[in-house]
């Protein structure tokens, strides 16, 4: 398998990243409990990369990169856009924000991944996952 994916800022290719997940998942035997915890986090990235990084500039790309070690699996997930910032991302789980859409694939991830880290500017997300 590739440890690397680029595509265009185009919604539609998700498809390709569900398909990258598919595979890593095969090759690298992950266990099928974590199987989703996975997938979900990573199109929830590359979403975040194409729609809000990227503002679905299908010229820009989003760059999916897997590193393993023994005990650790890491997708980092970066796009051509300015970044964010992370302290300004309302929390969902908030009673008055129950109903916004914002915030809840930063939340996700938090929720689904064993550690989030943020770079460049947000502009670089690295999921981490202990397997």
């Amino acid at each position: 398998m590739n440890n690397e994916l680029i595509i265009k800022s185009k919604i539609d290719n998700v498809y390709f990243v569900e398909n990258f997940i598919d595979e890593l998942a095969i090759e690298q035997s992950i266990a099928t409990e974590l199987y989703g915890n996975i997938l979900i986090s990573t199109i929830e990235a590359v979403t975040n990369a194409i729609v809000h990084g990227n503002k679905s500039d299908p010229e820009k790309q989003v760059r999916i990169k897997v590193f393993r070690d023994k005990h650790i699996l890491q997708i980092t997930v970066s796009d051509e856009g300015p970044g964010f910032d992370i302290d300004k991302i309302p929390d969902p789980t908030k009673p008055e924000l129950i109903e916004q859409p914002d915030g809840r694939g930063i939340f996700l991830m938090r929720n689904l991944t064993d550690d989030l880290k943020f770079d460049k500017n947000g502009a670089e997300v690295t999921l981490i996952f202990n397997i």
